[in-house]
């Protein structure tokens, strides 16, 4: 009898663990951005530069000298605006931030993009939620951008008054996670 029991409680374990590699596995699937497997295993600056919808924000991250940063420990949250997002902007904007005078200008545009900590769609919600309708979230740079639910998505609102949609959530890295957004987000 003990056998009997000894035997369905190693099945029964065993089914436990089966299911519950299963779960993670579904969990830990790779997310594609820009064509790209996004690893989880690979920081920010790894996956990016895989990525063919942000080869205009690898570029500028690279120009701003960030590249260090975003390899770095953290963890940071990255609101990260697609190639589409940058060629909205007005002519010759993206030419003239890359420009060796204008780093200044174009490292608090990348840093207003990033926020200390490691926020997924979830915790960002929630803030929505405990903020009874929009959040203020603090980004790098020392400004702030408004996120609020519109359906099932986030929006984020600058301080300019400029709205991005955050089009691919919880894009999960080893030093924190992307957001990809449909805009570029610009402070004061």
């Amino acid at each position: 009898m003990a056998s009997i029991q000894s035997t369905r409680k190693l099945v029964s374990y065993g089914m436990a663990f089966m299911v519950a590699s299963t779960s993670m596995a579904a969990i830990a699937k790779d997310v594609m951005v820009g064509g790209a497997p996004m690893l989880p295993t690979k920081d920010i600056i790894d996956n990016a530069v895989n990525s063919k919808d942000h080869t205009t924000l690898v570029a500028a991250v690279k120009a701003a000298g960030l590249v260090e940063t975003l390899k770095g420990p953290g963890p940071f949250t990255v609101f990260a605006p697609t190639n589409e997002a940058f060629a909205a902007l007005p002519a010759g904007t993206v030419d003239s931030l890359l420009k060796p005078e204008n780093k200044a200008m174009l490292t608090t545009v990348l840093t207003y993009h990033v926020v200390p900590g490691k926020w997924d769609a979830a915790a960002i919600s929630k803030m929505i939620k405990d903020g009874k309708g929009m959040a203020s979230i603090k980004t790098v740079s020392g400004g702030t951008l408004v996120a609020k639910s519109q359906g099932s998505k986030i929006m984020l609102t600058d301080e300019k008054g400029g709205m991005a949609t955050v089009t691919i959530p919880d894009v999960y890295q080893s030093n924190g996670v992307i957001h990809v957004i449909d805009k570029v987000l610009l402070p004061k």
